[in-house]
């Protein structure tokens, strides 16, 4: 089974980069991917795989090889994109002002298209049955993994683990890593507006003044994470907006300040959540002003079933070689992915894209990403032998 899904995504190479033209060249931003929904559809027709659409633009596939019942396995790819205008000069380059794949979704969706055409030509040959999950969302809350979730995207019939691949920049290509138990962190948005009184910057004693309270709070806030966590337990908490006044000569009435809060572990998460809003809260009103805080909650952790992890690094090792096999380092990242891994075991794994001597090295989010696309062939090939040949012990 590994020659033949090895040949194969050596056959399709050349199909699949096409792919990933245009799909990088028509990129949709969350929750609008209509156009790229209806392409996923096409080739699913055009490979004679079944498939559904659920959360309005995710599309669910089905193949299904010998005893299908043996084993389910789930296969995930996000489809849209960034709010990002592309400065690459490329054939094809992004006819969607503003609009670009700089995190390397166009690929994962690629490699799901050219892995579910292997397995549906070898359905004959391997046992179970694979769900492709194509999924709309990843980069906006409250993700589209969520919404597949709500929709039944883990049910009927219910797969016994999920696998994605995310493209990784800093991974030379011709390379995979996999990390065990905690991978990704979980994701909250903060939204406080502190509100005094403002007045004459001449006369500060007669307003009160929500810049000053402000700065107080930002200091204060990071003094709270710092004091309270656990230091070998990561979290981050980042101000990354502050907005106030207009003028050299008057104090504002208010103040916005936004920013993210990163955790690795679901219990400090929410306690930190509630320490943050009474410190907040018992701040600003000591100093004189009111607030108005909200925290939308955002993705879980991306947390690595270690028994699934440990089958697919063994089964990348055997594809791949050993030597081209590493851990994936600890990211403060977050992905939807989490929501899957919640619900069933789960592994989330990297795809080396980076080729230093070509000079493709620019990171995702950024208007120069781009990948050595050699990494579409063993990304294909690697979610094929998953579909097809992962032991589930």
């Amino acid at each position: 089974m590994q020659e033949k899904i090895k040949v194969l995504a050596e056959k399709y190479f050349n199909e699949f980069v096409e792919v990933r033209h245009h799909l990088h060249a028509n990129p949709e931003l969350s929750y609008q991917e209509f156009e790229t929904s209806k392409y996923v559809q096409s080739k699913l027709n055009e490979y004679g795989i079944p498939f559904t659409v659920i959360a309005t633009t995710g599309v669910v596939g089905l193949i299904k090889g010998k005893n299908p019942e043996k084993r389910i396995i789930a296969l995930r790819a996000d489809m849209d994109a960034l709010p990002i205008l592309e400065e690459n000069d490329i054939p094809y380059k992004s006819k969607n002002e503003g609009v670009m794949h700089a995190c390397g979704h166009d690929v994962h969706t690629t490699c799901l298209l050219g892995a579910a055409k292997i397995l549906n030509e070898l359905k004959s040959e391997w046992e179970g049955t694979v769900k492709l999950i194509f999924q709309p969302g990843e980069e906006k809350n409250p993700g589209g993994a969520s919404l597949m979730i709500k929709d039944g995207v883990l049910e009927n019939p219910s797969p016994q683990a999920i696998y994605a691949l995310h493209v990784n920049t800093i991974l030379e290509v011709g390379q995979l890593s996999f990390r065990s138990g905690k991978a990704m962190a979980s994701a909250d948005e903060i939204y406080i507006t502190v509100k005094g009184k403002g007045g004459h910057a001449a006369s500060p004693h007669i307003t009160v003044d929500p810049i000053l309270i402000s700065s107080h709070l930002i200091i204060a806030l990071q003094q709270l994470i710092s004091r309270n966590n656990n230091p070998f337990n990561p979290s981050v908490l980042s101000i990354t907006s502050f907005n106030g006044g207009n003028t050299t000569n008057v104090i504002p009435n208010e103040v916005k300040l936004m920013g993210t809060f990163r955790a690795m572990d679901e219990q400090w998460r929410f306690k930190a959540h509630e320490l943050i809003k009474k410190l907040t809260t018992d701040l600003v009103q000591s100093m004189g002003g009111e607030v108005d805080l909200h925290i939308d909650v955002g993705y879980p952790c991306v947390m690595n079933n270690e028994k699934v992890t440990a089958e697919a690094m063994k089964l990348a090792s055997d594809f791949m070689g050993a030597e081209n096999v590493s851990e994936t380092e600890l990211r403060m990242g977050a992905e939807d992915f989490g929501y899957y891994a919640q619900q069933i075991p789960a592994c989330f794994y990297r795809l080396g894209t980076m080729n230093t001597k070509k000079g493709i090295t620019s990171g995702v989010h950024t208007p120069t990403f781009n990948i050595d696309e050699k990494a579409i062939e063993i990304g294909i090939g690697m979610m094929a032998m998953l579909g097809s040949s992962v032991e589930l012990s």
